[in-house]
């Protein structure tokens, strides 16, 4: 019996995780993979089979770039302050587009307003975020991207529901 519990658990382990993409995978399937394990909240502890040890996050807006540079736990944080500001949310994938060693992903994600965005009390509302982003991919992992959100529609939705 003693034997047989570490044998259990090593096998709904193996159940439970995700493989890692393999060395000759498709940039594609690489932010695929990435999109289903991690960025969906499913496994963000994951981050790391699927980003470079540092990956440049260029965040884009109609004010400027900036660029800030992610580790693997960087961005498993990330996505678990989502699910502190969404719960649960769901990630749809609308769009993916891909060439050479580069990946367009345009993206909803539903979810609930249970913190603060900006200072304003939660509503615990429906709310949806769009974005999109090209993610470069060396080596079968993403080692740069460059994202726009729709900031202003996030803003919109919370004074909206916050007046009802």
């Amino acid at each position: 019996m003693a034997t047989l519990i570490p044998s259990m658990i090593a096998a709904i382990s193996a159940i439970a995780a995700p493989a890692s993409p393999s060395a000759d995978a498709t940039p594609r399937e690489v932010v695929s993979a990435f999109f289903e394990v991690v960025r969906s909240g499913e496994h963000p502890e994951l981050a790391e089979r699927y980003m470079a040890p540092k990956v440049a996050a260029h965040q884009l807006t109609s004010e400027g770039q900036l660029t800030i540079i992610r580790t693997p736990g960087d961005y498993a944080e990330h996505v678990r302050d989502f699910q502190r500001l969404f719960g649960q949310f769901e990630v749809h994938v609308d769009e993916m587009i891909a060439e050479g060693d580069r990946v367009y992903v345009r993206w909803h994600q539903a979810g609930h307003h249970l913190a603060s965005l900006d200072g304003e009390q939660p509503t615990g509302k429906d709310l949806t975020d769009i974005a999109s982003a090209v993610y470069r991919v060396s080596d079968g992992r993403i080692t740069e991207y460059w994202i726009q959100s729709d900031r202003k529609g996030l803003e919109v939705q919370v004074a909206q529901r916050a007046s009802k």
